[in-house]
């Protein structure tokens, strides 16, 4: 079986340190963040970024800041920046960190209805503009996909030329909207990928630590992170996102399960080698 490979969602856009007063806005709290993941055993970084204020921005000259920090501290880790921005952003505006040229981004693949008014927008043709400016930048696009329609739209698009393999889904799983975090639906969406796919889940809320414990023993990997949970167990505060991450890597060694380095993700994932 593959080694594991762990992503820390390290802030995400929505949560607050009213949720958590350990969530990251700043900088330095990024980096600070960013390193007890990877310490703690995380080989990829999903990065949203921030105003002091905490204000959710894809500002170009954001993103730079944060990842060049990150990059001072943490040279090889793998930093996949979020396109997923928030809800009302343009296409082009989402896809600024994209000229960064990172290693990895998120590409999203169908629309969802957050709640209330909000809709998290992604049309058909937005789907295949981000793919194809990924393609063209050489970055491998992480599919995230919060339903089984947005798997098939993946492998549509994929057979149209704006999506390459080897693909690499994300299945978040348990947002309002989107498919539940419970084991059937887990099999289902599992189910339904290419067997040359590599998959990795993210359960939110409570859903985060019984669908790891299931990518861990069906070979799949795991993110988990402020962004999707800010629990370490029900009722505790995790302190940081290493002591989410901490709790993957005791689970993953007490089923024989090992932890991949940077560099083990970049071969598995199809990424080229750190220079």
């Amino acid at each position: 079986m593959e080694k594991l490979i762990i992503t820390a969602a390290i802030c995400g856009a929505e949560v607050l340190k009213e949720h958590n007063p350990a969530v990251p806005y700043t900088v330095a709290e990024c980096v600070r963040e960013a390193k007890s993941a990877y310490d703690a055993g995380a080989s990829i970084i999903h990065l949203h970024v921030r105003y002091d204020d905490g204000t959710p921005t894809q500002d170009k000259a954001r993103f730079k800041e944060v990842i060049d920090a990150i990059k001072a501290v943490i040279p090889d880790v793998i930093i996949q920046p979020s396109t997923g921005g928030a809800v009302g952003m343009t296409d082009d505006e989402r896809l600024q960190p994209t000229e960064l040229s990172p290693e990895m981004a998120t590409l999203d693949c169908g629309t969802l209805n957050f709640g209330g008014d909000e809709v998290f927008t992604n049309t058909e043709n937005t789907i295949k503009y981000f793919g194809d400016r990924m393609i063209k930048l050489g970055i491998k696009p992480e599919l995230e996909v919060f339903d089984k329609s947005m798997i098939d739209m993946a492998l549509r698009l994929h057979k149209k030329g704006h999506i390459v393999k080897p693909m690499h889904f994300d299945f978040v799983m348990g947002v309002n909207g989107g498919i539940s975090g419970e084991l059937r639906d887990f099999v289902f969406m599992r189910g339904s990928i290419p067997d040359d796919a590599t998959y990795t889940v993210a359960g939110v809320g409570r859903y985060e630590f019984p669908l790891a414990m299931a990518a861990i023993i069906d070979g799949g990997h795991v993110r988990v992170g402020f962004e999707d949970n800010v629990y370490l167990s029900k009722g505790v505060l995790a302190k940081s996102n290493g002591e989410l991450v901490a709790k993957v890597v005791r689970m993953a060694k007490e089923l024989g399960r090992e932890i991949a380095t940077p560099a083990e993700t970049r071969q598995i994932l199809g990424l080229k080698p750190l220079q």
